[in-house]
């Protein structure tokens, strides 16, 4: 690994802990105005201060991100299909690299689908992806999306995990599972934990805690934050579990604390709980 690839790496995740708040606003992608995110600009503007890393699409880093971001930007790098389409998951390069530079980006999230009957399609492109990411010194991150039909365990996880780092992935996001340890210590690069589907606070607190107890350097997650409540009270609670040793406890009393008294605001997108995907 080269210097600039380390420099990138060092602004996903933070060197003094080894750890890493990735905050995921990718959804639209494929579901369009996900719950949480139709205003784009006015709901995530809010939240980036309070993350290591935002990883979003192109599209809408240009149309409602401000250019003089501090935080790091990871670019979504593959789709094709939508929530309509049946093959949901058989995904594509949707953006080149050389566009990743211009948006001053750090690296780029593919998805591989460990499994499904397009693997070999998602596996080959993700190796593109990752030889023109060594070109340039930026990040590949493999995602590893699941299907409706397989099982999110230690043993496919594990597999999806492994190979992603066998293939180049410098950073591989994933879902947690019982036995997680076991998926970490057989992945010799970082692991975030996706966040996965909307869940109460101290569930995904917990989800979280219990990932970085097993090895995980942080977490990439969207619903659980940009759904809640109050999004800006749960990242913060979030980033004090991740880069302060909270506990689930600690970190929900944070929340509680700092809830705005408004209450809760008024979300009518598509329910990103609507897809398998992720």
């Amino acid at each position: 690994m080269d210097w600039g690839m380390r420099n990138r790496l060092s602004k996903i995740i933070n060197p003094k802990d080894g750890r890493t708040l990735m905050l995921a606003v990718d959804h639209g992608y494929f579901l369009g105005p996900t719950t949480g995110l139709e205003k784009f600009r006015e709901y995530v503007e809010p939240l980036v201060p309070y993350a290591d890393t935002l990883f979003a699409t192109r599209g809408m880093i240009r149309s409602s991100i401000n250019p003089d971001i501090k935080t790091p930007i990871m670019l979504r790098n593959s789709g094709g299909t939508s929530i309509l389409n049946k093959e949901l998951l058989h995904e594509g390069i949707t953006v080149d690299i050389e566009d990743v530079i211009r948006m001053n980006a750090v690296g780029i999230g593919y998805s591989i689908t460990v499994g499904m009957p397009w693997e070999r399609d998602t596996i080959l492109d993700f190796s593109r992806v990752v030889d023109a990411c060594e070109r340039y010194g930026l990040i590949a991150m493999a995602v590893t999306a699941v299907g409706k039909e397989l099982k999110r365990d230690a043993r496919y996880l594990g597999l999806a995990t492994r190979m992603a780092a066998e293939h180049g992935a410098h950073i591989v996001k994933t879902y947690y599972c019982d036995g997680f340890d076991k998926v970490v210590d057989a992945c010799p690069v970082p692991i975030v934990m996706a966040g996965g589907k909307k869940i109460p606070e101290i569930d995904a607190l917990t989800m979280a805690y219990n990932a970085i107890q097993a090895g995980a350097a942080g977490v990439d997650m969207g619903r659980n934050i940009f759904q809640s409540e109050d999004p800006v009270a749960m990242i913060r609670a979030v980033r004090e579990l991740i880069h302060h040793d909270a506990t689930p406890r600690e970190a929900l009393q944070f929340y509680e604390e700092h809830r705005q008294a408004s209450g809760s605001r008024k979300k009518s997108g598509i329910a990103a709980d609507d897809t398998k995907k992720i």
